[in-house]
């Protein structure tokens, strides 16, 4: 959540949905989250479908990049995550459920037609 503050300088009010990981559930993701006005949202336990879009990004994150090879080290698979998701996912890559926008497109358009609220 830290490098998406710093990235992406979101306004309050948004919704952070997550599973009951605990990363997630500590007191210092909570203390992070409400220093920035961010509201925690997690699953109920056992209802995997709460978190369904999250659960598909990370199957296709493991399909499309992880697990296609061996990484060397933590800060090669890093790195790699961070050019898929910032260079492929957010920018290129075309998702049903948006239109067939990439992310960053939808984002754009959404923020132009209701200036009030920011796309997830």
């Amino acid at each position: 959540m830290s490098d998406a503050i710093v990235r992406r300088r979101p306004a309050s009010g948004l919704i952070f949905h997550s599973d009951r990981g605990c990363q997630y559930t500590s007191a210092q993701h909570a203390r992070l989250a409400a220093r920035h006005g961010i509201r925690l949202s997690t699953s109920r336990r056992g209802q995997c479908w709460d978190n369904a879009v999250a659960e598909s990004f990370f199957a296709t994150i493991k399909t499309e990049l992880l697990h296609r090879q061996p990484w060397p080290t933590h800060t090669a698979a890093r790195q790699a995550i961070f050019e898929y998701i910032e260079g492929w996912y957010n920018t290129r890559r075309r998702h049903s459920s948006l239109g067939y926008l990439s992310p960053a497109t939808y984002e754009t358009a959404h923020r132009t037609t209701q200036p009030q609220r920011l796309a997830a």
